[in-house]
């Protein structure tokens, strides 16, 4: 069974990095100032890291599969009705941006960044939503 409240602190979680980026960070200065990139880039990662967890938590506590990779664990989701196929591809992306920021794989250009702050933080919120949505159901 799935412990709903260490999900629900991390869904709180993303949601007060979300707020964060929309009150504190400006965009316009991300590519190039630094700090803003820095504050942006970071805080997006925190908040990718905890829906991963959320996705890690739930696959495992109801033995959703094996998944082999972080990719995976969204699918996973995706397949018992957790979350939407857009969804799934948006996290997919979300993933791979987390992981080009932890691991360095490439510079992350900051215009992607920009991107990001500015017009896709809601798919983090409408990823919360979807797993509440589903927690209250089951």
């Amino acid at each position: 069974m799935t412990d709903l409240d260490l999900i629900e602190k991390k869904l709180a979680f993303i949601e007060t990095c979300v707020r964060e980026l929309q009150q504190l960070c400006q965009p316009e200065r991300i590519p190039e100032d630094i700090r803003e990139q820095r504050f942006a880039a970071h805080t997006l990662q925190i908040a990718i890291q905890a829906a991963q967890d959320i996705a890690s938590h739930i696959v495992s506590d109801e033995r959703l599969g094996e998944p082999e990779t972080n990719h995976q664990l969204f699918d996973l989701l995706y397949r018992h009705g957790w979350i939407s196929a857009e969804q799934v591809t948006m996290m997919h992306k979300m993933i791979g941006f987390r992981n080009t920021v932890v691991h360095g794989y490439q510079y992350f250009k900051p215009l992607i960044l920009q991107d990001i702050v500015r017009h896709r933080l809601g798919d983090l919120l409408a990823f919360v939503a979807a797993i509440r949505r589903t927690m209250t159901s089951r």
